[in-house]
């Protein structure tokens, strides 16, 4: 018996292969570590959750034991993965137990980036990641009123809108000018702000959070010119960091992400990378379509039939229902400029370079119409 396809991780990415994999090949042995629960749900449904009356519970389409006999693989929860060894081709739990592969997938995710705050509330921050953290949150929700999310990028202004509909004071803090600075042009930046102000959400931007401070039920974020609010919960969302410990030591290449190639290879032939973890061909993409193209072209790989990754323009919806909104962010490196409309009742900004050529957009509001007429006209992420 030939030893299986390994996958650390039950994310998207993780489970994207599994199902791609199976679809390739149904004999394969496949066995999937996963440090939690294992169950398969739908990350990007947690930010707009509670408006929408789900529970944590109703995310969760298939539990491990569910899953495992839907794919056919081998789940196991709960289970760690302490080290690689690369020329001896096993991975080692915590538990000391070793496990031989064939084929090792690094589906390890990312971190949420922790801000190096002072105070006696830093501890009770929150963050969101997974599941589980979402749990806690909305146990910690029960009998409070006022919110504050420090970061105004997408995560934060999804679970503020979400928030914000659902009842709760939402106070939104960024070192930035204005909301999605990494995606919007001003015009666009300004036009969200409006929206989600208008559905209940304070922004303070152009500030720093220094401290965070127990004072009693509440927790005091002090800002660095000095100025304060008082909240019942502190949501921090300033965004990620892939996993890459695991691999660090095990001597796999590693910069931004695990350093992979257009196969999802890392320098070593049988071990490979996708997801918020990977590094592909000089790119790190924390959304959706990438895994689901990545996973795709993997698993046909895994399956004996080499194929590269290319990423076609995969624009970014926004879940914002106060101010609907869709992104194709553009590759900065190559020199253009924002060509925006704007009204009240949207923005279509077009990224363009100097001849004319589209390479990204921000359309939002009423412009969001416009998606799929633009969208054939962009350039591929990576060819």
């Amino acid at each position: 018996m030939k030893n299986p396809v390994v996958i650390i991780g039950s994310g998207l990415a993780g489970y994207a292969v599994a199902r791609e994999l199976r679809k390739l090949n149904t004999e394969l042995d496949v066995v999937m570590l996963s440090a939690d629960h294992g169950g398969f749900y739908s990350k990007p449904m947690l930010s707009n959750a509670l408006s929408s009356g789900k529970t944590p519970e109703s995310i969760v389409n298939g539990d491990a034991v569910q899953m495992a006999s839907q794919l056919k693989i081998s789940i196991r929860p709960h289970c760690r993965v302490s080290a690689i060894d690369q020329a001896a081709c096993e991975v080692t739990l915590a538990d000391g137990e070793k496990i031989i592969y064939n084929q090792l997938v690094l589906a390890l995710g990312a971190d949420q980036v922790h801000l190096p705050l002072s105070g006696d509330g830093v501890a009770n921050i929150l963050t969101i990641n997974d599941l589980d953290d979402y749990k806690k949150f909305r146990v910690a929700l029960t009998g409070k009123k006022r919110i504050s999310i420090i970061g105004a990028g997408l995560i934060g202004c999804e679970f503020a809108n979400d928030l914000a509909t659902a009842g709760y004071h939402v106070d939104v803090i960024d070192i930035s000018a204005q909301p999605l600075g990494r995606l919007l042009p001003p015009a666009g930046g300004a036009f969200i702000r409006q929206r989600l102000e208008a559905a209940g959400v304070v922004f303070h931007l152009n500030a720093t959070t220094q401290s965070v401070d127990q004072v009693q039920e509440k927790l005091h974020l002090t800002f660095a010119d000095g100025s304060a609010i008082e909240s019942d919960i502190v949501l921090s969302a300033v965004g990620l960091r892939a996993r890459t410990q695991l691999a660090t030591s095990a001597g796999i290449s590693v910069n931004r992400g695990i350093v992979v190639n257009r196969l999802l290879q890392t320098q070593f032939d049988n071990i490979y990378a996708l997801g918020d973890c990977a590094e592909v061909a000089g790119k790190v993409l924390p959304f959706v379509m990438p895994i689901t193209h990545a996973a795709r072209a993997l698993a046909a790989t895994l399956a004996g039939n080499p194929t590269e990754v290319r990423y076609p323009a995969m624009p970014v919806i926004v879940k914002t229902p106060a101010c609907p909104a869709v992104v194709s962010p553009p590759d900065f490196t190559i020199k253009g400029e924002w060509h925006v409309e704007a009204d009240q009742n949207g923005v279509k900004a077009l990224y363009k370079d100097d001849t004319g050529r589209l390479l990204g957009y921000a359309l939002l509001g009423a412009a969001t119409q416009e998606k799929n007429s633009l969208t054939p006209h962009l350039p591929p992420v990576l060819e």
